[in-house]
C-alpha cells in the first residue's frame, strides 16, 4: 500500500525451498486473534484509566493526554509498515520480535521514573502491536482452508468486540482490587501466550526474490501518524490555533504527497494496488469508517452520558455495558451462519439499520435514565453491530477474493494493511467528528438554554428561591445558599445541554447509517459466494 521503489537495496539471498505449512494452524490463528484482542484491550485500558493513571503519577492533563495519542500514533506507523517488514522477513518473525518487545514495554511502563520515559516506552509499545492488527487477517486468509473463512471472520469480531466491551469493567475492578499498573501488565501478562502460540503455528517463511526499498513505505507510515496525531489532539488544542496540530499536519500533507509521487515515479513491483481502483473496494473501505463512526455509540456516548451526568465511575459504566459481550459470542456464528446461506452485504445492510433505528431510539433519552435504561438497547445495539462487523470483513473477503488480491501472502498483507490504515486512520477521523460535533451542539443548547435561565426572569428566581431554602440548613447563611443554588442551577443547564448534545450525537449516527445504505446501491453484485468457497478446499 504504501509505495516503495523497485531498486534492490542488497542483492538477494539465495533461493531456499518454500517451508512446509505449520503443522499447527490453528494454534497460529488463536495466537494472531489474542495478539489483536491484547492490543484492542491495552488501548482500551490506557483510554478509560487515563484519570486513574494521571491521579497516581501526577501528571498534568496535557501530559497524560499524549499517552494514548502516541501509542496510536506508533501503532498507525507499525501497522502499516509491517507490510513491507512481512513482506520481508515474514508474519513469524515479526511477530516474535515485535510480541516480545511489546511484553517487555508493558512490564516497565509502570516503573517509568518520569513522563518521558513513559511516553517512549509508550511509543515502543504501539509500535510492536501495531503490527498485530495487519497480519491477524492477513493470517487468517492464508492459513484456513477457504471454506472456514467465514468462521475466521466471526471469530476476529468476537475477538475485538468483546474487548472492547469488557474493557471499562476490567480497568475498574484492576483499580479497585489490585493496581494501576494492571492497566498495562495486562499486557505483559497475556503476550508471552501469544508468543508461544504464534511460534507453535506460525510457519517459517523466507522471503523470496529482490528486497523492496522502505522508504516509500516509511514516508506513508510517518504521513499517517502524522495527521493522526494532528487528528487526535486538534480537538483539545483548538485545532489550527496550535502550532503543533499545524506542523503535523503540514508534514504529514508532504510526506503523503511524497509517497504518491514516488510511487508514480518508482512504482514497487510488489505492492500491486489494483484493487484500490475498484468501485467496491472503495465503498467498502468507506464501510470501515461508518463501522467505527456508529461504534462510538457504545464506546463514547453511553460512557460519556453515564460519566458526566449520572456519575458513574469506569467500574459502573463497565458493569452497565460489559454484559452485552457474552450474547455476542452467539450472534456472531448465527451471523456468519446465515451469510454462507445469503449475501454478506445483505448482512451489512441489515446491521446498519439495526444501529439506525436503535440509536433513533436512543435519542430520546433525557437526564433521568441511568445504567439500567441502556441495557434492552445497547444488546439491540450490539447484535446491529455484530451484524456490520462480520458483513462488512466477509464483503471485503470476497471482493479481495474476486480482484486477486489475496493470492499470495504479500498481497494479502498489502490488502490487510490497505484496510488497516482505513481501521485507525478512519476511526480517528470519526472520533474527531463526533467530539467536535459534541462540543459545538452541547454550546449551541447551552446558548439556547442560557435565553431562558437569566436572573431577573420570575421563572428562574422561583427556582433560586425555592433551591436556596432547601439549601439553607446546611449554609453558612442566606447569602452562602443564594450561592450554592446558582451554582447548582448552573449544573443542570450543563446537565441538560450535554444530554441534548449526545441525543442529537445518536440522531447523527442514524444519519450516517441511512446515508451509507443509499451509497451502498451504486454497489456492482460479486459473483463469489461463501457456498462457493464451502466447496473449495
Amino acid at each position: 500500500m504504501a509505495t516503495a521503489s523497485p531498486q534492490l537495496e542488497k542483492p538477494a539471498a539465495p533461493a531456499k525451498a518454500p517451508a512446509p505449512l505449520s503443522a499447527h494452524p490453528y494454534i497460529g490463528i488463536l495466537g494472531v486473534f489474542l495478539g489483536a484482542s491484547v492490543a484492542t484491550m491495552n488501548s482500551r485500558l490506557l483510554s478509560v484509566g487515563l484519570a486513574d493513571l494521571r491521579g497516581a503519577l501526577g501528571f498534568s492533563f496535557d501530559q497524560a493526554s499524549w499517552l494514548p495519542t502516541a501509542l496510536n500514533m506508533a501503532m498507525m506507523f507499525s501497522g502499516v509498515f509491517c507490510v513491507f517488514l512481512s513482506a520481508v522477513f515474514g508474519p513469524r518473525r515479526i511477530l516474535l520480535f515485535t510480541a516480545l518487545v511489546f511484553a517487555i514495554t508493558s512490564l516497565l511502563l509502570p516503573l517509568s521514573p518520569s513522563f518521558w520515559i513513559m511516553l517512549v516506552l509508550m511509543s515502543l509499545a504501539g509500535l510492536a502491536c501495531g503490527t498485530f492488527y495487519s497480519l491477524t487477517l492477513t493470517f487468517v486468509l492464508t492459513a484456513l482452508p477457504k471454506r472456514l473463512i467465514i468462521f475466521g471472520i466471526a471469530a476476529y469480531a468476537a475477538d475485538i468486540i468483546f474487548t472492547s466491551n469488557v474493557a471499562s469493567a476490567l480497568q475498574g475492578w484492576y483499580v479497585d482490587h489490585l493496581s494501576w499498573h494492571w492497566i498495562f501488565w495486562n499486557a505483559a501478562v497475556f503476550t508471552p501466550i501469544m508468543i508461544f502460540c504464534v511460534y507453535l503455528g506460525v510457519p517459517r517463511r523466507v522471503a523470496a526474490g529482490a528486497i523492496p526499498s522502505w522508504r516509500g513505505f516509511a514516508y506513508f507510515s510517518l504521513a499517517l501518524s502524522l495527521l493522526y496525531g494532528a487528528l487526535d489532539q486538534g480537538e483539545r488544542l483548538d485545532w489550527f490555533h496550535s502550532g503543533v496540530v499545524v506542523a503535523m499536519s503540514i508534514t504529514g500533507g508532504f510526506l503523503l504527497a511524497a509517497t504518491f509521487i514516488r510511487r508514480k515515479l518508482q512504482p514497487n513491483p510488489l505492492v500491486n494496488l489494483s484493487f484500490v481502483s475498484s468501485r467496491n473496494i472503495i465503498i467498502l473501505a468507506t464501510s470501515i469508517f461508518v463501522f467505527k463512526f456508529v461504534h462510538l455509540a457504545s464506546i463514547i456516548l453511553i460512557p460519556g452520558f453515564l460519566g458526566n451526568i449520572q456519575r458513574y465511575r469506569a467500574v459502573d459504566t463497565g458493569h452497565a455495558l460489559a454484559w452485552i459481550a457474552l450474547p455476542q459470542f452467539a450472534v456472531v456464528w448465527l451471523v456468519a451462519a446465515a451469510i454462507i446461506f445469503t449475501q454478506s452485504r445483505l448482512i451489512l445492510a441489515m446491521g446498519l439499520t439495526i444501529v439506525g433505528a436503535s440509536s433513533l431510539v436512543c435519542a430520546h433519552l433525557d437526564s433521568s435514565w441511568a445504567g439500567s435504561s441502556f441495557p434492552t438497547m445497547e444488546l439491540v445495539l450490539a447484535t446491529g453491530l455484530a451484524c456490520v462487523y462480520i458483513g462488512l470483513v466477509s464483503s471485503i473477503v470476497l471482493v479481495g477474493l474476486e480482484k486477486g488480491a489475496l493470492n499470495s501472502a504479500a498481497a494479502a498483507a498489502t490488502f490487510s494493511g490497505f484496510m488497516h490504515a482505513f481501521r485507525i486512520f478512519g476511526g480517528q477521523v470519526g472520533v474527531s467528528i463526533m467530539n467536535r460535533f459534541l462540543t459545538v451542539r452541547e454550546e449551541f443548547h447551552s446558548n439556547m438554554l442560557g435565553l431562558h435561565v437569566q436572573i431577573g426572569n420570575w421563572l428562574t428566581d422561583e427556582r433560586l428561591r425555592m433551591v436556596s431554602l432547601g439549601l439553607l440548613p446546611g449554609s453558612s447563611g442566606q447569602e452562602e445558599a443564594q450561592a450554592r443554588a446558582v451554582a447548582l442551577l448552573n449544573q443542570q443547564v450543563h446537565a441538560q445541554a450535554y444530554t441534548l448534545a449526545i441525543a442529537d450525537s445518536f440522531v447523527l449516527i442514524a444519519f450516517v447509517t441511512a446515508a451509507f445504505l443509499l451509497v451502498m446501491l451504486l454497489m456492482t453484485p460479486v459473483k463469489l459466494t461463501y457456498q462457493d468457497l464451502r466447496r473449495m478446499p
